[in-house]
């Protein structure tokens, strides 16, 4: 028996990699969250078991223990079980538990590395997590531990002046701008990414004492990822944005500096 984790990537379907399609194409079953672009299905043979147990924030979705249990059941009706989850299976999505689980009743595992929507969506979005001279590191961080409160170690970071990224943490954004406030950081940059690499994308960025008001405004809505640092105040250096700031004869590199 086996148990095959596949990341999804972070939602626009042409970022799975290679290798993710080619076990998707040869899949007897699939568990897939919500969060799996679901056009992702389609390199499935036509036959194949499709079961969402999709996990949002807010939304029914199913118990981590129930997902064990389906991972055991199919794995032993069909020998193999194809579990896509969103964006890598090792960041956030308790791809390591799955697989501890699965190995108790002699289930194997491989692993399909994905693109983390922690830096892939902001650099779709213009946003690099390092630029020399403003940031040297980055921090990636859960907006929801297991017991659904705000991680520790974003006091912490903070603190550094490194680049903060924070997933599933929209709800808490009050909670995260009263640690920045606290830190007398109301001026610090921060971009809120909704549908991060999709068509749908938006974008919203702001400074740390207005953001709250700006993503209401805005109606930003989950998926998110937040953005805190210098980086996030860097300007969109996309072909469109380049070619509108040289025909209103703005010089790119004064726009960085």
């Amino acid at each position: 028996m086996k148990l095959t984790l596949i990341g999804a990537g972070p939602g626009d379907p042409d970022l799975i990699t290679l290798k993710g399609v080619k076990a998707l194409q040869k899949a007897k079953v699939v568990l897939y969250d919500s969060l799996a672009h679901p056009s992702l299905l389609d390199y499935c043979p036509i036959d194949c078991v499709k079961i969402l147990v999709g996990k949002r924030f807010g939304k029914t979705s199913c118990a981590q223990d129930d997902i064990n249990a389906l991972i055991v059941e199919n794995a032993r009706v069909y020998g193999e079980v194809v579990r896509l989850k969103g964006g890598d299976s090792f960041i956030f999505g308790r791809g390591y538990e799955e697989i501890l689980y699965a190995a108790q009743f002699g289930i194997e595992s491989e692993i399909i590395p994905g693109i983390s929507s922690s830096y892939a969506a902001p650099a779709l979005a213009g946003i690099p997590l390092t630029s020399r001279g403003l940031s040297e590191s980055f921090w990636v961080i859960t907006g929801t531990t297991k017991n659904h409160a705000l991680s520790d170690d974003l006091l912490l970071a903070a603190q550094s002046t490194a680049t903060v990224v924070i997933l599933m943490g929209l709800h808490k954004l009050q909670e995260i701008v009263n640690i920045y406030a606290a830190l007398d950081k109301l001026d610090e940059s921060i971009s809120i990414i909704q549908n991060g690499t999709l068509e749908n994308q938006k974008v919203v960025t702001g400074k740390i004492s207005n953001i709250a008001t700006l993503a209401q405004v805005s109606e930003i809505a989950s998926p998110a990822i937040i953005v805190i640092g210098k980086v996030a105040a860097l300007p969109d250096l996309s072909f469109e944005q380049i070619e509108q700031m040289i025909q209103q004869g703005r010089s790119v590199a004064s726009e960085v500096n």
